[in-house]
């Protein structure tokens, strides 16, 4: 049986008391009106919007990992259409929460064909790391140098980037130090990151946020600038 078939349908609860609409329905197209209409039903019309949302977002789901494909040669069709289906189940409930959030800006499919993408996205990437010790302190410093540099040049930056080094160490708490080494050294997806650390993308951002705060400082008092590096993403 297929993932998209209706019977293989997530469950969802029956949405009671029913919330109101975010926006007008003079806001939206007949189309997107008409799929939040259905959502939002109490009867059956509800569950048979589900399963053609559900189908939507698997045709979504498996364009996207289909795209990513060539990016992971190790894993299976099997494999793939299971990583679509979860992307797909993840991005149903995703949306069914959400519907409040649906402001008309596109087209309702279209926004919530995208919930489908991003979760395909973040489980290929986890996937691609599984099994994989996370690399949590520098792999390779020479990454911040730039090539074909003056003898002046390449030695200032060496300065810079030994405080740095220093900086990191010292500065940074054990917490700060990994977060950092990870996601903007060592290039570590963040959903990655935020899975094997037990926390989520919102504290990770908090994190990076401050350690890059308390470097900035760190080189400013010193006279000394890595603003490339150092800014926020």
């Amino acid at each position: 049986m297929r993932a998209s078939d209706p019977a293989t349908v997530p469950a969802v609860e029956p949405l009671s008391p029913l919330p109101t609409l975010a926006v007008t329905p003079s806001s939206l197209d007949s189309e997107s009106h008409e799929w939040l209409r259905r959502l939002r039903a109490n009867d059956s019309t509800r569950q048979d919007a589900i399963a053609s949302l559900h189908a939507l977002l698997m045709r979504a789901a498996r364009f996207e990992v289909a795209r990513r494909r060539p990016t992971l040669p190790h894993l299976r069709g099997d494999e793939l259409e299971d990583i679509a289906t979860e992307a797909a189940d993840d991005a149903l409930m995703s949306v069914l929460r959400r519907l409040d959030d649906f402001r008309g800006a596109s087209r309702f499919t279209t926004w919530a064909y995208k919930f489908a993408l991003l979760e395909a996205a973040v489980k290929l990437r986890k996937r691609s790391w599984q099994g994989r010790e996370l690399p949590l302190e520098p792999e390779e410093w020479a990454l911040f140098s730039s090539a074909n540099l003056e003898p002046d040049t390449e030695a200032e930056q060496g300065e810079l980037l030994e405080t740095l080094r220093s900086a990191i160490t010292e500065v940074l708490t054990t917490h700060q130090r990994r977060v950092l080494v990870a996601l903007a050294v060592n290039a570590i997806p963040i959903d990655v990151l935020a899975e094997r650390l037990n926390t989520n993308r919102g504290a990770l951002y908090k994190t990076l946020h401050d350690a890059r705060r308390k470097l900035r400082r760190h080189l400013n008092e010193r006279g000394l600038a890595l603003d490339t590096w150092l800014e926020e993403k």
